[in-house]
């Protein structure tokens, strides 16, 4: 769940909480409010019928009143200091309708006469009133609370657009450009501080990327001498006539590996060049072209090997790209379709005007997907003559030039394709 969502969350409960409380008291306050406007009616009413009695018992007779609303006639109660007012039951009128009403309760003495007074008063306009009041106070409480969400909503996406800047900053950060990443001072002390950490952890990294950039070009490149030294003196040593043949065989070895750390040298020092945009995509190269240069280049091989050559061109995959790049792209997914190939297998070319795609039998299983791109990954049955660095090479060419590779195997075939990026 966002964090914007649960504080939006908690402020709603609080602010139900508080909406239902006030409702609540305002409600009752409300009704309170009308009871004693009530009751007030009633002891006015109560005084004007004490008085009426009292200035019709000079006349010597009994009054007697009842009615709906009012009742008043003799009794032997003892007279009352004080009213009771309480709501009573329902009366029912003509039309049938229970309506609910509040009545003033009182023995009175006039003189000398004890009489039981009773007034009711209906209750009618108080229950339509609430109705209203209840109703009012549910359409403001209710638009309180929608605008509530609203204002929450705009003011947090305001309020929170510099971090979600900054996220989208870290989302789409490339190691390569991660010194073009600056984070901007907000005018919140929070965000400041996260961005200043932000920086400071971008920078780093940075730093750290190019010492071990340097590093290994550095490496890389210092062996290439003493590498290439060695090598000239295992020729030398070659050429020795005393050498006995597990001499012969022991050179032959040591030559065969030093081969191996030399392209695996020259690899590393390729996927710098390539990670350090050093080769810029300055021609249209033709990928029909290329690979029928490098078929001509492995014919040997695929003879030896009796492989079935199949293309399949219905149309032109033109691209901009250096064109070492592009070299090294097809040789080497046109070297491993052989190098991994069966005896009389097939080698599938397919050329459109969007894709370039290579796939090949094998007898081998799938490559892992998380062994697919990775630099000496130790996949099973990999040719000992291979440095490692082949798909990987591939996969930062297309990762630097805008392209799509990908992997799948049906059937027994091994296919790769290369696409463009729409």
């Amino acid at each position: 769940m966002k964090l914007l969502t649960k504080t939006t969350l908690y402020f709603l409960s609080a602010m139900l909480t508080l909406l239902g409380i006030t409702g609540f008291y305002l409600f009752k306050q409300f009704s309170k409010g009308l009871d004693e406007r009530s009751d007030k009616e009633l002891l006015a009413g109560e005084l004007e019928w004490v008085r009426y009695l009292e200035s019709q018992a000079g006349q010597g007779t009994a009054f007697i009143l009842r009615s709906k609303e009012i009742s008043i006639f003799p009794t032997d109660a003892p007279p009352e200091d004080y009213p009771v007012i309480s709501n009573a039951g329902d009366y029912t009128y003509e039309s049938g309708v229970r309506i609910p009403y509040r009545q003033l309760s009182q023995v009175v003495s006039i003189e000398g006469l004890s009489y039981q007074l009773t007034i009711k008063k209906s209750q009618e306009q108080k229950t339509a009133l609430i109705k209203s009041f209840t109703r009012i106070m549910m359409i403001v409480f209710a638009g309180l609370f929608l605008a509530t969400i609203l204002f929450n909503w705009v003011i947090s996406r305001k309020l929170w657009r510099p971090f979600r800047q900054s996220l989208q900053k870290i989302r789409t950060a490339d190691l390569q450009k991660m010194q073009t990443i600056h984070f901007e001072k907000t005018n919140t002390r929070e965000f400041n501080e996260l961005n200043a950490s932000l920086n400071f952890m971008t920078g780093k990294i940075y730093d750290d990327f190019l010492s071990m950039k340097e590093f290994t070009e550095d490496a890389a490149h210092e062996m290439q001498t003493p590498i290439a030294v060695v090598q000239s003196k295992l020729e030398i040593l070659l050429q020795d006539n005393n050498l006995t043949a597990e001499q012969v065989e022991a050179v032959m070895q040591a030559a065969d590996a030093l081969t191996r750390l030399s392209r695996l040298n020259q690899g590393l020092l390729f996927l710098a060049r390539i990670q350090n945009n050093q080769y810029t995509a300055d021609s249209l190269v033709d990928f029909e072209e290329i690979t029928r240069k490098y078929l001509a280049l492995f014919s040997e091989l695929i003879k030896e090997k009796q492989i079935e050559i199949k293309t399949d061109i219905t149309g032109k995959f033109k691209i901009q790209l250096h064109y070492l790049l592009a070299d090294s792209m097809v040789s080497n997914l046109l070297g491993n379709a052989i190098r991994y190939n069966y005896p009389g297998g097939q080698l599938n070319v397919t050329i459109t005007d969007t894709q370039f795609c290579i796939s090949n039998t094998s007898q081998l299983d799938a490559i892992p997907k998380d062994k697919l791109f990775k630099r000496f990954s130790s996949t099973k049955n990999r040719d000992i003559s291979s440095s490692g660095l082949g798909l990987a090479i591939v996969k930062k060419i297309a990762e630097t030039n805008d392209l799509e590779i990908s992997y799948r195997m049906e059937n027994g075939i091994h296919l790769f394709t290369v696409s463009k990026n729409k």
